[in-house]
């Protein structure tokens, strides 16, 4: 008898590895706790207060290259992603901490230097380092951070909350992070970086989580889903979509990209729509707004930050259908969101 495939995590992709395991581990959570399948954790706590916890690791050769990133924005970048978490769930920030696993052979001045972009971040947003771990590796450095934040129950957005009719909008421009990366990536850098390009690789080695933005629009009811974008529209959608049971359409020529990104799309002839759906570690917001009232949310924003709440989209009633439109006519991405363990 022919022994059956042994199903792969490769098989599954990412997200649906966590929705092979997790149900066991949602059942019969206390009453209050909302477990995995969002941004964070949320914790009852202090009345009306909760908190949240998120955790995230960055692997060498993975999430970085050691080679080419220097210590001090990776420090800056491995509290800033988790920051983003928190931020999507409308909460401030509180305390982290942060556990490293550590070649033997490491510079301590790459260690000095990673700590101080660390230090930087951390001053900058109050969040206290109380603890973690260290641990020698043979190889490859990995890095684990968890961050603890507090939020009003009333003001935690989650992803589940999209409605059909909703307005699909993000707080920043996107694709940036994608575009530093190629530019790292590829053979075809000027040996002089322009001004475009020194953009791209610092929004890519020191993305801003959207802490304040969070905070803003989790105290406007109008506000529904709400999460950050970590591994591209095209993922990230998917999920506000699977946890709200739903569908959306995305308006590609809608899609809110930096003059930066336009001019070295043009320069190396990247896909530029396509980096804009498709690239992660943006770490801006991504939300769904009751669409009879995003004009004058929209209004709000622009007045407290200076830029657009960009609409890129709606939410349908057709559950687990993402379509992209270019000019009103479907169009088919070549690229896809990242997912860690596909291809």
């Amino acid at each position: 008898m022919k022994k059956p495939k042994e199903v792969k995590v490769s098989d599954l992709g990412e997200f649906g590895f966590i929705a092979w395991f997790s149900p066991a581990f949602l059942r019969k959570l206390p009453r209050g706790v909302v477990g995995i399948g969002d941004d964070c954790a949320v914790i009852p706590w202090r009345g009306r207060k909760k908190l949240v916890v998120t955790t995230d690791m960055l692997v060498e050769g993975v999430h970085f290259l050691k080679e080419k990133i220097s210590a001090e924005d990776l420090g800056y970048k491995s509290l800033a992603v988790n920051l983003s978490d928190i931020a999507a769930m409308g909460a401030q920030p509180l305390y982290s901490f942060l556990s490293v696993a550590i070649p033997p052979e490491t510079e301590i001045s790459w260690l000095d230097k990673f700590f101080r972009g660390w230090r930087k971040l951390s001053r900058d947003t109050r969040v206290l380092l109380l603890g973690g771990d260290t641990t020698g590796s043979r190889e490859k450095i990995v890095i684990s951070v968890a961050v603890l934040g507090m939020a009003d129950e009333k003001n935690i957005r989650y992803r589940s909350a999209a409605r059909p009719g909703d307005i699909i909008a993000v707080t920043g421009t996107l694709g940036d992070s994608e575009g530093g990366l190629r530019l790292i990536l590829s053979a075809e850098t000027s040996a002089e970086l322009s001004k475009s390009e020194k953009f791209l690789l610092r929004r890519h080695c020191r993305p801003r989580p959207h802490l304040e933005e969070g905070q803003f629009l989790a105290t406007r009811p109008e506000v529904r889903a709400m999460m950050d974008v970590s591994d591209g529209i095209d993922s990230d959608l998917r999920r506000i979509m699977e946890r709200s049971g739903c569908g959306a359409e995305v308006y590609l020529e809608k899609l809110p990209v930096s003059p930066a990104l336009k001019n070295c799309a043009q320069k190396y002839r990247w896909p530029l729509e396509e980096i804009a759906a498709a690239g992660g570690e943006d770490y801006c917001l991504l939300v769904t707004v009751d669409p009879k009232k995003f004009i004058q949310l929209a209004a709000n924003f622009r007045g407290r930050f200076g830029r657009e709440l960009a609409a890129i989209g709606r939410i349908t009633p057709e559950k687990g259908r993402l379509t992209y439109l270019k000019e009103g006519k479907p169009y088919a991405l070549r690229k896809s969101g990242f997912d860690h363990f596909k291809k």
